[in-house]
């Protein structure tokens, strides 16, 4: 069982309040979807839960089987995606997805040549990810996350530059792998990237 607890989590850049006062907890098994307009600080406060952008206020807590986990071992329990996130674009995508691995494991049973059929990426197996659609660079994205062994999986715009047959990919091979880990998605209310979510929050609620 895992857990995490945000209490009275705020965020600021200089003066301005990204959020302030924000509690929340998230168990196994449940999703989360951070909803908010272009700029309303979801990414950054998945990026906190992250650990990349450290609270201003507040604190955010993580327990396992129901003892709180040092902060400096939790990027071990995480797997995360966004559009943003930079890829080795020299790569081959089956060098890529090596790489990848090398660094976090997959989940049992799954080889380079069996990912990549599941990523409905198999013909650019061999092909640079510098020639890879924006499209196909997402769906990469995304797999590589969803596909790592992790206890919390956390989408940053999942549907970000896929078509309408990449989004029902994402969906149905979401569903099938999710598990029990905790899922959160920052969305810009898009439906379709959220709902296996059944805990919803509006980050722009929680502005001073």
């Amino acid at each position: 069982m895992y857990e995490i607890h945000l209490k009275d989590a705020g965020k600021r850049y200089n003066r301005d309040w990204i959020f302030r006062k924000l509690s929340l907890e998230i168990p196994s098994g449940r999703g989360c979807a951070i909803l908010g307009g272009n700029g309303s600080g979801k990414s950054t406060l998945l990026r906190s839960i992250l650990g990349y952008a450290p609270l201003s206020e507040g604190e955010i807590l993580y327990f396992e089987a129901g003892r709180a986990k040092p902060r400096h071992q939790v990027y071990r329990d995480m797997s995360f995606s966004g559009p943003y996130l930079e890829l080795y674009e020299e790569l081959t995508l089956a060098e890529m997805i090596r790489f990848h691995f090398s660094l976090k494991s997959p989940l049992p049973g799954l080889r380079p040549e069996e990912l990549a059929r599941r990523m409905q990426l198999e013909p650019a197996l061999h092909r640079p990810v510098k020639f890879f659609s924006s499209g196909m660079k997402q769906r990469l994205r995304l797999a590589l996350a969803i596909f790592s062994q992790s206890r919390v999986l956390l989408l940053d715009e999942p549907a970000s530059n896929l078509d309408r047959k990449a989004i029902d990919w994402y969906q149905s091979t979401l569903q099938e792998h999710l598990g029990e880990r905790i899922l959160l998605v920052a969305s810009n209310h898009q439906e379709a990237e959220y709902a296996l979510c059944t805990q919803k929050i509006n980050v722009e609620e929680y502005k001073p």
